[in-house]
C-alpha cells in the first residue's frame, strides 16, 4: 500500500482516505489547537485530582481541534502497472507540495512567519531528505543517490566550488555552477553515464523548485545528449580476457574473479550477478533464469534465460549442504568491485578503462562478432528492443577494419600497359 510522507510538526498533515474502488483520497488535515473545559460535579462544582502528582489540581476535559480540506487528488492503493506508478508518483509530488504552500501561508497567518530565503535552505541537505522519500521506488532512490554523489565529487573537486561540498545554499545554485557540472559530467564519462548523472541532479533541483526553495530553475537550458546507437565504453577483446583470466596477484579477490568473467560470458550486469542465488540454475536443464532488477515491474521483457556450458557450470559450482538459497557469489559493493577491478586490469596489462558493466558490453560485442544473430544476443541481453542491441554493430564493423588493416600495406605497383605481352 502507498505510505504518505508524514512528519509530527507538519501542519497541515497530508491523510488520505480509503475509496472502495481501490483508490485513496487524498486531503489536508489543520490542526488549530486545543480548548479546555473545567469538569465540573453534579453540584456545579469543579471536580480535582485526588491522586498523583495531580492531587488537588482540577481537572479539565481537553478537546482537539482539527479541519479538513479535500485536495480532490487521487491515487492507486496497490498500482498494477508502469502508468498507475507513475500517475501515483506524479499526484504524491503535486500533493506534498500543496502541503508546502499550506503549511507557509497558515504559519505566516497564524504566527507571523515568513519564507526562508534560498540562502537559508541547504541543498544538499533537502536532496538528502528527498532521496529518502517514501514516495519514491527503491530503484529511484538509489539511482538518486548516485546521481547525489556525483554533483558531491563535483563539488569536492572544484577548486572553486570545494568550499561547499558540505554545505551549499539554494541561492549558490546558479546557472554558472550547472554549466561546470554539466561541463565536468562531459569531461569525465562516456555513453550513458553523464546524461543519467544529469537528469538525476534535474529531478532534485526540479523538486527544490517545486517546494519553493528555488524561486527560478537554473537547469533550464541545459540538455546532455549522446549517441545511442554507439557504444562509446571500452570492451574486452577475447585475447584480453583470456589474458585477464590467467593474471593472479597476491591478495586477489576469488569471489570477484569468479563473478566478472561469469558477466564477460554471460552479459549480466553486477546489480542482477549480486543477487543470483543457486534457485536461479536449473541444472537439469542447465540454464540460468533471473529476473532483471533494472527492468523489474517496467517491462514485460524483464525475464532472461541463458543457456550454461560447461565452463560455467564449473564457474558457479554446486550449492553447499543443498542449500539453493545460498548467494553464487559472495561480493562487496558495487564501487568495492569496481575499485578492485581497475587494479586486476592494471595488473594484466590491459590498457583500457574498463567497468563492470563493460562486461556486459564485451559479451555483447564478442558473441556478434563470432556471428551471433542479432535478434539471439538481444534475448540473452534482456533489451526491450533490437534497437538496444544495434549499438553494438558499429564496434563489430570497426574490429572488422582493424582485421583487414592488420594485414598491412601491399607493395604492389601494376606494371605499364606497354608492359603487356
Amino acid at each position: 500500500m502507498t505510505k504518505l510522507e508524514t512528519h509530527q510538526k507538519q501542519n497541515p498533515k497530508l491523510r488520505m482516505d480509503i475509496l472502495k474502488d481501490g483508490r485513496a483520497s487524498l486531503y489536508l488535515e489543520y490542526y488549530l489547537g486545543r480548548s479546555e473545559t473545567p469538569v465540573l460535579d453534579e453540584d456545579g462544582n469543579q471536580v480535582l485530582y485526588t491522586e498523583g502528582a495531580m492531587a488537588g489540581k482540577p481537572k479539565y476535559k481537553i478537546k482537539h481541534c482539527r479541519k479538513k480540506k479535500i485536495l480532490k487528488l487521487y491515487i492507486w492503493l496497490h498500482p498494477r502497472n508502469r502508468r498507475e506508478r507513475r500517475q501515483n508518483n506524479e499526484t504524491l509530488a503535486l500533493a506534498y507540495r500543496i502541503r508546502f504552500e499550506r503549511e507557509q501561508s497558515f504559519l505566516e497567518d497564524r504566527e507571523g512567519y515568513r519564507l526562508k530565503r534560498e540562502s537559508e535552505y541547504d541543498f544538499l541537505e533537502f536532496c538528502s531528505k528527498y532521496i529518502e522519500s517514501p514516495s519514491l521506488t527503491k530503484y529511484s532512490r538509489v539511482t538518486l543517490s548516485q546521481g547525489f554523489q556525483k554533483f558531491k565529487r563535483f563539488l569536492a573537486s572544484s577548486s572553486r566550488y570545494s568550499l561547499y561540498s558540505k554545505n551549499l545554499s539554494m541561492s549558490m545554485l546558479t546557472n554558472e555552477i550547472v554549466a561546470e557540472y554539466v561541463e565536468y559530467l562531459n569531461e569525465n564519462g562516456k555513453g550513458e553515464g553523464p546524461k543519467i548523472y544529469f537528469r538525476m541532479f534535474k529531478r532534485m533541483v526540479t523538486a527544490a523548485v517545486d517546494s519553493g526553495m528555488i524561486r527560478k530553475n537554473p537547469c533550464s537550458g541545459f540538455v546532455i545528449k549522446n549517441d545511442n546507437m554507439s557504444l562509446q565504453k571500452d570492451t574486452l577483446l577475447p585475447e584480453e580476457i583470456h589474458r585477464l583470466i590467467a593474471t593472479h596477484f597476491s591478495g586477489e579477490n576469488a569471489e570477484i574473479h569468479r563473478a566478472f568473467i561469469f558477466d564477460l560470458y554471460t552479459g549480466a550486469r553486477w546489480c542482477d550477478t549480486s543477487r543470483l542465488t543457486y534457485r536461479n540454475i536449473d541444472f537439469a536443464s542447465r540454464t540460468l533464469r533471473f529476473q532483471q532488477h533494472k527492468t523489474k515491474g517496467h517491462s514485460n521483457n524483464s525475464w532472461v534465460i541463458v543457456p550454461l556450458n560447461d565452463t560455467l557450470i564449473g564457474l558457479i559450482g554446486t550449492p553447499e549442504d543443498d542449500n539453493y538459497d545460498r548467494l553464487l557469489f559472495r561480493i562487496p559493493c558495487y564501487n568495492c568491485c569496481n575499485r578492485y577491478l581497475k587494479k586486476w586490469i592494471k595488473k594484466a596489462g590491459i590498457k583500457k578503462k574498463i567497468t563492470w558493466h563493460c562486461a556486459r558490453h564485451s559479451f555483447a560485442v564478442n558473441v556478434l562478432s563470432n556471428g551471433a544473430n542479432i535478434k539471439t544476443v538481444s534475448s540473452l541481453l534482456g533489451h526491450t528492443s533490437i534497437k538496444m542491441t544495434e549499438r553494438y554493430l558499429h564496434v563489430i564493423d570497426n574490429l572488422k577494419q582493424k582485421a583487414i588493416d592488420s594485414l598491412g600495406e601491399i607493395d604492389y605497383t601494376p606494371p605499364a600497359p606497354d608492359d603487356y605481352v
